[in-house]
């Protein structure tokens, strides 16, 4: 498997992640209550999975219900625990089949214990399964998973098992609820919206930007396989000129 390196330009990222927005608006479009719009992206993701599968990407990360998203109608709340709990449920063992590990991020002491216990099950269920690594952010914020990796560090340095001029930005990285995957490549948005919504704040660092005007439900195979071709066919240079880039590649 081709694999990222700095100053290089590969063609698949080892690691993509997808802020998926424009459900309430595509549902809206057709009257539908907005329900209906999270349901349909359920086919997206899957169309993303296979395509993302195929190229062989290593992580897919999936923007599903951020710290804020608890602001919006109780009712609506409501049906997307339903249906995360649904989907849980039904597309664990798929995942399995297909060898895909399933990995929740984020704070989950908000979420009803049940839906708790099925993030639990679907995670052991998978947890054997090293083809691809499909990534969940569910009640998570990047200015929380800073805070938090900040406070575990912090609670070493109070345990003496640390001093503060340890703390390095590679130490707070491992920290991070992703610490121990490749920083994301590729970030995706669907929407037309172009902002990154308090979504894998340190880890979008140097992340190549991709923005659709899809409503999330719309974008499937083709969608994902020409963010994929952008992707491709950008110059990454981690702040170095394009000369010392092109210079590295014939090195």
């Amino acid at each position: 498997m081709e694999k990222t390196k700095q100053g290089g330009s590969p063609s698949v990222p080892r690691h993509v992640a997808i802020i998926m927005d424009g459900n309430n608006r595509w549902a809206k479009k057709r009257l539908l209550p907005g329900v209906a719009g999270h349901k349909a992206g359920v086919d997206a993701v899957r169309a993303v999975i296979e395509v993302c599968a195929e190229a062989k990407v290593e992580v897919l990360t999936l923007f599903a219900f951020s710290s804020e998203n608890w602001q919006r109608p109780a009712e609506e709340v409501g049906a997307l625990m339903e249906l995360f709990l649904s989907a849980l449920r039904r597309e664990a063992k798929r995942l399995n089949d297909n060898n895909i590990s399933l990995r929740i991020i984020g704070d989950r002491s908000r979420f009803h214990p049940e839906l708790q216990a099925s993030m639990r099950e679907a995670e052991a269920l998978t947890a054997g399964s090293d083809r691809f690594i499909l990534q969940i952010a569910a009640n998570y914020g990047g200015q929380w998973d800073i805070a938090q990796a900040a406070q575990r560090l912090a609670r070493e340095v109070q345990a003496g098992h640390l001093r503060p001029d340890d703390i390095t930005p590679e130490l707070l990285q491992t920290c991070l609820a992703t610490g121990d995957l490749p920083l994301p490549d590729l970030c995706i948005r669907t929407g037309g919206e172009h902002r990154i919504s308090n979504f894998l704040l340190w880890q979008l660092a140097y992340a190549e930007l991709y923005f659709s005007d899809l409503f999330w439900p719309d974008f499937k195979h083709e969608a994902m396989r020409t963010a994929l071709a952008d992707y491709a066919s950008r110059q990454r240079r981690f702040g170095k000129t394009s000369e010392q880039v092109e210079a590295g590649a014939r090195a």
